[in-house]
């Protein structure tokens, strides 16, 4: 038996128009499903646990990356395997995954093969699954939101990046891990990744695998808001992590520290002064390519 939940605001509606062509073939190709329709924020981890306590094999996520880490907050550590079909503005974690982009693909990609173990995180008390960040990646982010009523595509995160040049001050970030790395200085970005894309298709860690047992770190320097101009090209094109003002880690379990931080959560902007990262492996069943 099959799940699959839909978030029906996802994408200004396109999830919603997603979830109807996908029963459509389920039912064509005779595969037992049962469709649901989240109302609310934690709905879909809700119905996504229910899922997994009845026994069904899979739980299929049709929407963005909220509505992934929502449905594979509700499936840790269970035997209910986490199948996406792409139909949010990002997509970022489906991205990392290697998952087709077309929901048909990807539908007939988990119908055809089986799940495979990744690694989740606990920042704090809150599961993620993909990327945390804050300094300039934050700033963007909140002026991105107020962008993307008007903008679609990459264009919500290039105006977020422009604004926030305007007015961007590094903060003082003290950051320790378990393998012994302490950093106590002003960094104009620091990121924690399971996955390798944010910001609706950026690459920022291009090295990071989500079944390594590990979280990949960036931190960046803190420069001038030239030098932040300068390095746009590199952080768009994936290459930032080979520049000089940046410094890439791996980690198990990792602490940061920032006054008034501003903490983006798989996409989701949370107050909190002092945070502890923790990497659990493989703890999720994804199909995944």
């Amino acid at each position: 038996m099959i799940t699959m939940i839909v978030n029906p605001v996802s994408g200004a509606g396109y999830a919603s128009a997603v979830g109807e062509k996908a029963a459509a073939l389920l039912e064509k190709l005779h595969v037992a499903f049962t469709l649901r329709i989240t109302e609310s924020v934690g709905h879909a981890t809700e119905l996504a646990w229910q899922a997994a306590a009845r026994g069904d094999a899979t739980v299929i996520a049709v929407g963005g990356d909220g509505t992934v880490n929502e449905v594979a907050a509700g499936l840790l550590k269970t035997q209910t395997a986490l199948g996406i079909l792409p139909a949010g503005n990002g997509n970022d974690f489906a991205k990392a995954l290697g998952i087709p982009r077309s929901w048909e693909d990807a539908l007939h990609y988990l119908l055809q093969h089986a799940p495979r173990l990744v690694d989740t995180g606990r920042a704090n008390d809150r599961f993620f699954i993909n990327i945390c960040g804050t300094g300039f990646d934050v700033m963007v982010l909140e002026n991105m939101l107020k962008a993307k009523e008007h903008l679609h595509g990459k264009l919500p995160y290039l105006y977020g990046i422009f604004v926030t040049m305007l007015r961007f001050k590094s903060p003082h970030m003290r950051i320790e891990t378990v393998e012994g790395l302490k950093i106590d200085t002003p960094c104009a970005h620091f990121s924690i990744a399971n996955g390798q894309y944010f910001g609706s298709g950026i690459r920022i860690m291009p090295l990071s695998q989500p079944d390594d047992g590990v979280f990949d770190i960036m931190v960046i320097d803190k420069v001038s808001r030239f030098r932040i101009f300068l390095s746009l090209p590199a952080l768009l094109k994936g290459t930032i992590i080979n520049k000089p003002i940046s410094h890439h880690y791996r980690t198990k379990e990792c602490t940061l520290c920032a006054p008034n931080m501003h903490l983006n959560l798989d996409g989701e902007i949370v107050d909190v002064s002092e945070v502890k990262f923790t990497c659990h492996p493989a703890s999720l069943l994804v199909h995944r390519a």
